[in-house]
């Protein structure tokens, strides 16, 4: 099976919620361990979707507001105080077509914009969150078990982190194969209880 838009697309929506991210992090527990409260982990970070950042000028004047490469920024929260502490993570998922070089680029374009002096450009309910740049940035790369095995080779080499999600095809195949094997088992049980 292929990676399909649809399968990126979902992983997308998913860990936009700061409940299925703190799940992705379960996965990679060196991250795991910064939220700051894992008793209150969604007052403890915020996940944006395809965030953007405004690079400063000389001084505290606005610049130009840029993209980033990355998929999804989580930003690490006291719950106490409702702002924002040193720690970024970015989330880079992969894409259909995608191979190593071009996974690799993003992430270091994410470092090249991030090595500047930014501010957030924060989603509305974050409004009040201040916003300056990270003292750490981290990197988190999302594969697919059909992502080539030439980029999680090349992501181990270059020591950067990563996690594997099933597409959602195989997902269906999966929950395909176990009903039958439910159906299966169940006809065993009622062939057992015909025969007794």
């Amino acid at each position: 099976m292929v990676v399909k838009k649809s399968d990126y697309e979902a992983l997308l929506a998913e860990y936009s919620n700061s409940r299925a991210a703190i799940a992705l992090l379960k996965q990679y527990r060196l991250y795991l361990e910064m939220v700051p409260s894992l008793r209150r982990p969604e007052d403890s970070l915020i996940t944006i979707p395809l965030p953007i950042i405004r690079l400063r000028k000389d001084g505290d004047e606005s610049g130009k507001t840029v993209p980033l490469t990355c998929d999804l920024g989580i930003f690490m929260c006291d719950p106490e105080w409702k702002v924002k502490t040193g720690v970024e993570i970015f989330v880079f998922i992969y894409r259909p077509q995608e191979d190593f070089s071009d996974l690799l680029t993003r992430w270091r374009e994410t470092q090249v914009l991030l090595d500047k002096e930014y501010e957030w450009v924060m989603p509305q309910g974050y409004k009040h969150i201040y916003s300056q740049e990270a003292e750490e940035i981290y990197p988190l790369f999302v594969l697919f078990s059909e992502t080539p095995e030439r980029v999680k080779r090349g992501l181990m080499g270059a020591n950067l982190p990563f996690v594997i999600q099933p597409t959602y095809d195989s997902i269906e195949v999966e929950v395909e194969e176990s009903n039958v094997e439910m159906e299966k088992i169940l006809s065993q049980i009622d062939d057992g209880i015909d025969d007794g």
